[in-house]
This record gives structure tokens, sequence and C-alpha cells, in this order.
């Protein structure tokens, strides 16, 4: 992996000058607008905007789940446009957690194996008992053999934020995590975030359309038309 010369720990993510356009029938379609945003390690960012904003692109581009038109993503020092689609597997694997609105458990498997699901990819003789240690953080050891049909919703994000974190990524990155809950589930589901993020100083970036969930993080930036407005 190439590691950027002048990578500081200022901008552990950095996005410079970012553009997506995606075709469709009606011809391009242009998603992100020479988007640049730096984020501090450790710090708490929320991408903020409605339906339509570009917001879950420029996430999708952090986490290498999509290639820019244009400008390049940087995290860590490593530039993700030196990387195969391989590399940026193993990057996410190891680096990074992701919590979807969608909970994307295996149904055929038990909360445990869900969450020790990542570990066991990496190798980890001891997958079993970190995926339980995860589950007892976020109140779910009782649940642990428990398949994803037998849990509630909030349950479910539970499982997905200990799948997410049991492999300790320096990077937890959250698409709308509390969209397919009631407010009360969502508030426990944001309180476990907030909570693991300032336990273990990872770096956090939620993407919401809540003003009252952004502003739990430490800076705000908006997005209308895939472009940055202000920032707070």
């Amino acid at each position: 992996m190439t590691v950027a010369d002048d990578y500081t720990v200022a901008d552990y993510i950095a996005v410079d000058g970012v553009s997506l356009t995606l075709s469709s029938r009606a011809g391009p379609v242009n998603i992100l607008r020479d988007v640049t945003l730096t984020i501090r390690e450790g710090e708490s960012v929320a991408l903020l905007g409605p339906s339509g904003s570009g917001k879950s692109s420029l996430l999708s581009l952090v986490a290498g789940l999509e290639r820019p038109t244009n400008g390049s993503v940087t995290i860590g020092g490593t530039r993700f446009g030196d990387l195969s689609e391989d590399e940026l597997a193993l990057y996410r694997r190891a680096r990074m957690g992701i919590v979807f609105q969608s909970f994307h458990l295996i149904p055929t498997m038990t909360a445990i194996e869900n969450v020790a699901l990542p570990l066991e990819l990496a190798g980890d003789p001891a997958a079993r008992q970190k995926a339980l240690a995860e589950l007892d953080l976020v109140g779910l050891k009782a649940r642990a053999e428990h398949y994803p049909a037998q849990l509630s919703g909030g349950e479910q994000q539970r499982v997905a934020i200990a799948r997410a974190v049991v492999h300790a990524p320096p990077l937890l990155l959250a698409d709308e995590p509390t969209g397919n809950l009631d407010g009360t589930t969502g508030h426990g589901i944001i309180d476990t975030l907030f909570s693991l993020h300032a336990e273990r100083r990872m770096t956090l970036l939620l993407v919401t359309h809540d003003m009252a969930l952004a502003e739990r993080c430490q800076r705000v930036i908006r997005m209308r038309d895939g472009r940055l407005q202000e920032a707070a």
C-alpha cells in the first residue's frame, strides 16, 4: 500500500477534489461535485443533508466501495487510487467498521457467529471469545445464540455494531444507522455508537438527515446537490 508523502494526523481522512458521475438512461448524472474534505484522527463528524444530497455516496467513496470519477481519497496515508479491489477489501476488513441502515446480518448465522465472522476470516483463534465480549458490551450477551429473525430491529443493529467494531478498527463509518428504527430504539443505538467512539478513540463519520443527531458530533458538514455547504 502506498503512503502519501505529505500525510499527517491532521488529515487522517483526506478527500481531495472528488467528483462522482454515474451513467443513466437519461445520460450522465453528477452525484458528487468537486468535494474536498479533511477529518482528523479520532474526530467525530456528521454528514448532514436531505435525501439525494450525495452524503451516502461520499461515505461509499471513503469506504472504498465506490471509485471517484475524479479526485482522490487518502486514509491514514494510504491512497485508495493505488489499491486494487482486493487490496481495498483487505484494507476495509483490517481498518474499518461500517454500519448501514439495513443491518446486513447473515440470517443463517447466530448473533455470535455474525459478530465473529470478520475475525474468523482473518484467522483469529479467539474470534468467538472476542465476539461474545462485544455482544456483552452492547447488552446482548444473553442473545448470543439467537438468529437475526429472533431479534428485534434494535437488537439486530446492535449486533451489526458489535460486528463492525470487533476487530478494533480505527475508523467507524455509519450510514443512517437509525433509519429503520423507532425513536426510542434509535437513541439507544446512537448512545452505543458515541460511547464506542469515546472509549476507543475511533474516528467516526456519520451520515444522517437528523440535525439533533448530527449535533452530537464534534463537527457538522452539510451537503446539498453533491456539494459541501458550510461546516460547523
